[in-house]
């Protein structure tokens, strides 16, 4: 194949299928999510940049725009990371490395709306549940997986091939410790469960789990973060350089395609602060409540267990975490005496009494609906502005409001409530 290809390419949805030619490539490449790249529009000249990835002037591909916009496209030899891996390495192997932590009676835990998932490095992943009943805890809990003589020793020889996966973006080594002989699962003729528990370096670290997942039935993977295997230079972060594509404009083309120029500044219009900086709304007094995080240091099953990564969260765990909150799937709870409260983002705000013979009994404060916010929203002030030194505005504090609850007894109408975010 003398290097003519099919190229395709999508800049926001302007360009379709084209067909180009690229000199020098040797065939098709290979084509991946895990190698980023950045069109540049440097216009007709420019001097192509002389560290980073390599450019020959015979390999580029023409392109056109639905809008018959025609934009020649330089590009730039492969790069997707550095040279660690061909370095020669005899320090500790990975699994010596994180021996420190197996012998260690150390816990990492993860806490969900319903299910607690422990990690007790080298030893076991347990899931379950607790409930308060007249003073006594009640659990429902099933092991995932337990570290055996077998899997340690399979564990701790060390790896030729070092396998990657994607984390947040970031093509990211890790090292695998199965753990096997879990609770029988019903749902696969009582096999016993079992986890891949994945340890992914990351220098600030507290041996924290990252994520976990069903990945098929009674199958998981946990991702944990720690710090241990970065000095082995296999496992550290793979850099994945953005690979730029310099795209010139020809025939009297515009330096960057018309369509995605008015995308770019429809973009800037939808980031724009809809409302002004004023002072505090003046509305009718509302109930509000100060809504604080579950995650907290656990006691479990009577006996105290030490407990890594529950008094830090790393940059990534931290970002998962607010993901999960605004999908409404992280719920925060607060509240003190008879009455507790829970605030899901983008669902609702209940208060709530637990009672050993009743149940449960729930009454709705208010319920999310984005027509009805900017429509409150119109007349009262959503958003509060603080100005820095350089003149830049912060948003300092977002209302949102929550309407629609069960009826009120006293005024006959229904519960709604500012929720204020900081």
């Amino acid at each position: 194949m003398d290097g003519t290809r099919l190229l395709f390419v999508l800049f926001g949805g302007l360009l379709e299928v084209y067909c180009g030619v690229s000199a020098n490539r040797g065939g098709s490449p290979s084509f991946t999510d895990e190698i980023p790249f950045k069109i540049n529009w440097p216009g007709s000249e420019f001097t192509l940049p002389t560290s980073g990835a390599f450019y020959k002037e015979d390999d580029f591909v023409i392109m056109t725009t639905t809008e018959k916009e025609k934009y020649k496209c330089l590009l730039p030899s492969l790069s997707n990371g550095d040279g660690d891996d061909d370095k020669v390495y005899a320090g500790p192997t990975p699994g010596d490395l994180l021996d420190p932590l197996f012998k260690e009676s150390s816990c990492s835990y993860r806490i969900e709306s319903y299910w607690t998932y422990e990690v007790c490095h080298g030893k076991h992943v347990r899931q379950y549940h607790e409930e308060k009943e007249t003073g006594q805890i009640k659990v429902q809990e099933y092991v995932l997986g337990s570290m055996t003589k077998t899997t340690e020793s399979s564990a701790t020889s060390g790896t030729e091939i070092v396998p990657t996966k994607n984390v947040e973006g970031q093509l990211t080594p890790y090292y695998p410790v199965l753990m096997a002989h879990g609770t029988a699962c019903v749902l696969k003729q009582n096999t016993p469960r079992s986890t891949n528990v994945l340890y992914v370096c990351h220098p600030e670290a507290k041996h924290e789990i990252l994520s976990i997942a069903e990945v098929t039935t009674c199958e998981y993977e946990v991702v944990v973060l720690t710090p241990l295997i970065c000095a082995h230079p296999k496992y550290r972060f793979k850099s994945s350089p953005v690979n730029a594509i310099f795209c010139q404009a020809l025939s009297g083309s515009p330096l960057r395609p018309h369509s995605l120029s008015q995308m770019d500044r429809e973009q800037e219009e939808l980031l724009k602060p809809p409302f002004t900086a004023a002072a505090e709304e003046s509305t009718s007094p509302m109930r509000e409540e100060a809504f604080s995080s579950t995650h907290k240091p656990l006691v479990v099953g009577g006996q105290t267990q030490v407990t890594v990564g529950t008094t830090h969260i790393s940059r990534m765990t931290d970002e998962q975490l607010i993901k999960e909150f605004l999908s409404g799937s992280y719920c925060l709870h607060g509240g003190v005496g008879w009455w507790k409260y829970e605030f899901c983002y983008g669902k609702h705000v209940h208060q709530y009494h637990e009672d050993k013979e009743q149940g449960k009994n729930i009454v709705v404060v208010g319920s999310w609906n984005a027509e009805e916010h900017l429509q409150w929203a119109q007349k009262n002030v959503a958003r509060s502005y603080q100005f820095k030194d350089d003149g830049v505005q912060k948003v300092k504090l977002v209302s949102l409001f929550y309407g629609h609850g069960d009826v009120c007894d006293l005024t006959g109408k229904p519960r709604q409530v500012i929720v204020k975010l900081k």
